[in-house]
């Protein structure tokens, strides 16, 4: 029998543990609890806890795609993504994705992802949690705002060295050097840090900061 994952009231503990419970509770004006017919459904439903959480994920070929590291409910209390740890498969070391979880289906006691090949997970950009990502979002509007000041102070120094002295425009031109390298090296530490995931961009945050303080004294540098 195929189930699909967009059960109406799945609930996340997995098991509900309150027996005999018949009716709504209330608290205030806030009512608790489960129908007896929401009861029905949650008990044809998917356990969480025992069958879907930790749970491993195959594509149609039988090839082993990833583990269910997490479920995304709305509001609506409806199960709209499943997150899929995928970073094996492909080859990598994370790389966490949200599938839609009527996507997902059960075939022979198995979680079944057609269509599920490595180039497609490659595809797929990586899940992350929006608040694991505030602070990295922070660190990279930060280091492209000192990558604009550094292409700007570039453009400065070549028009300086554009009527220039001879010596001045050695000099002119070694700063230019420094500012593009540093400015590279910035932008590079950007890129990774863009394409790391929820669990890789910390590893980065060290070298990309120490990379943006290099181009910030150049600037001071050639300002001065």
């Amino acid at each position: 029998m195929k189930k699909s994952l967009c059960l109406a009231t799945l609930v996340i503990a997995g098991s509900i543990g309150f027996t005999g419970l018949s009716g709504a509770q209330v608290a205030g004006s806030t009512t608790v609890g489960i129908t007896v017919t929401e009861s029905s459904e949650v008990a044809l439903g998917w356990s969480v806890k025992k069958t879907i959480l930790g749970q491993t994920v195959y594509n149609d070929a039988g090839d082993k795609v990833g583990k269910v590291m997490d479920l995304i409910i709305t509001p609506q209390r409806n199960v709209s993504y499943a997150i899929v740890g995928a970073g094996g498969f492909i080859g990598i070391g994370r790389h966490d994705v949200a599938i839609p979880a009527s996507q997902l289906s059960e075939k022979g006691g198995r979680l079944v992802l057609a269509g599920a090949t490595k180039d497609v997970i490659k595809s797929l950009p990586p899940f992350d949690y929006a608040e694991d990502t505030a602070r990295r979002d922070q660190l990279v509007a930060s280091a492209e705002a000192d990558i604009v000041k550094g292409k700007e102070k570039v453009t400065e120094l070549r028009d300086k060295a554009s009527t220039a002295t001879a010596d001045a425009k050695a000099k002119f031109g070694a700063q230019i050097v420094r500012l593009q390298g540093d400015v590279k090296l910035v932008e590079s530490k950007v890129g990774q840090m863009k394409k790391a995931g929820a669990k890789q961009w910390k590893s980065l945050e060290a070298s990309m900061a120490a990379a943006t303080e290099r181009l910030r004294k150049s600037l001071e540098t050639t300002a001065s």
